[in-house]
């Protein structure tokens, strides 16, 4: 048992988003509660708020989201005056999202035990498809830096960690939980009713449906009952696809999988991939929507292909397979159940909420360590 073990603890957990931006939700928010319950007394500080977020995926309106840049940035300053009253800081993402990590340093300097989550390639600089200063004053050797200023870099793949590790950071892979009495199980599958192809997600990443936008359209001519629904994707229109769009909320996720038969995850073959951790998937998967994923990093890792989805990389494959799943409702039930029943076991709540607290309890035993040595 480690020094630190049974006592309680005060964490201040500094997050990139509110309660709605999925990173911070999945890997920070979903927790607190058990962490609570585990002697984790979690204070959380948002750099964006809910306005700051909304306006985050509208184009334009540069002066308006400089000014509310400057005051999130006031705002963590000021939270960060008080970083000697906790036992760990925890940064889900960067500190700030643009410049050096000065900050980071200096913490580090002070003598602040810091950890660092991350569930994207932060380190693959991609443009902002909004705010191009927001590209600007993005550094990708930023990300790397702070692997090596934090105690613990905590990482949603595989593939994550080991580049961590690579950059002369310590690294531990921590998956994702999913929450399944947040979310109901689909009504048993049946081709009675049409069936709902369907994709989860936001506005920056639909785009990706591109890459299957051909397997699609054909789907829509031979199956012209076949429903189309996205969650998440604001005004995205794809020819030949009656698209029926949906606002993201977090009810209207829950409402949306009970509608969705099949859940579409495509991925470009790149590494930024290789760096997703699995989220849409995992949802659907506790959702018992069937999800039809891109054969690529993590997915390998989290669906059993045949058992608890399907992964496709040929346009073939994504055809052949998405014909078979809109056929054979029988094949969608057993998967549906085999997935959920999967996430239940691999992804709880509670299991990845003590697996995090005991990376703390790691942490500080090894600083004790450190100090006595």
């Amino acid at each position: 048992m480690t020094p630190t073990a049974n006592r309680s603890l005060k964490v201040l957990f500094l997050t990139r988003y509110p309660v709605e931006g999925a990173s911070s939700r999945y890997r920070v928010h979903q927790y607190l509660p058990q962490l609570e319950a585990l002697g984790v007394r979690c204070t959380v500080q948002t750099f964006m708020d809910d306005a700051m977020y909304r306006l985050s995926f509208s184009p334009g309106r540069t002066g308006r989201k400089a000014w509310m840049t400057l005051q999130a940035t006031v705002r963590r300053l000021r939270a960060l005056l008080r970083w000697r009253e906790y036992d760990l800081i925890y940064l889900q993402r960067e500190l700030f999202p643009f410049g050096p990590p000065w900050v980071e340093r200096m913490l580090r300097q002070r003598g602040a035990a810091m950890l660092f989550d991350y569930d994207d390639a932060l380190f693959i600089k991609k443009p902002s498809r909004y705010n191009p200063i927001a590209t600007l004053l993005r550094s990708s050797s930023k990300t790397l830096d702070i692997f090596r200023l934090v105690d613990c870099v905590v990482a949603g793949n595989d593939w994550l960690r080991d580049r961590a590790i690579a950059e002369g950071g310590r690294a531990v892979k921590l998956e994702v939980a999913e929450d399944t009495q947040r979310i109901a199980m689909h009504p048993p599958h049946s081709n009675a009713r049409p069936v709902t192809v369907g994709w989860l997600g936001s506005k920056s990443t639909v785009k990706y449906l591109r890459l299957i936008e051909a397997v699609l359209q054909e789907l829509a001519r031979a199956h012209p009952g076949l429903r189309f629904e996205i969650v998440g994707g604001g005004e995205f229109a794809m020819d030949g696809v009656p698209w029926v769009h949906t606002e993201w909320s977090l009810d209207a996720e829950l409402q949306a999988l009970q509608r969705f038969d099949i859940g579409l995850m495509p991925l470009p073959q790149e590494d930024w991939a290789n760096g997703k951790s699995g989220g849409k998937a995992r949802t659907y998967m506790a959702a018992g929507v069937v999800p039809v994923c891109q054969d690529i990093g993590y997915n390998r890792q989290l669906i059993r292909p045949g058992e608890t989805g399907f992964l496709c990389t040929t346009p073939q494959q994504w055809r052949e397979t998405l014909e078979q799943a809109i056929a054979d409702a029988a094949l969608r039930q057993r998967v549906a159940e085999a997935a959920r029943a999967d996430v239940e076991q691999r992804f709880s709540l509670a299991g990845q909420a003590a697996a995090l607290r005991a990376v703390f309890d790691e942490v500080l035993a090894r600083r004790a360590g450190g100090r006595g040595a």
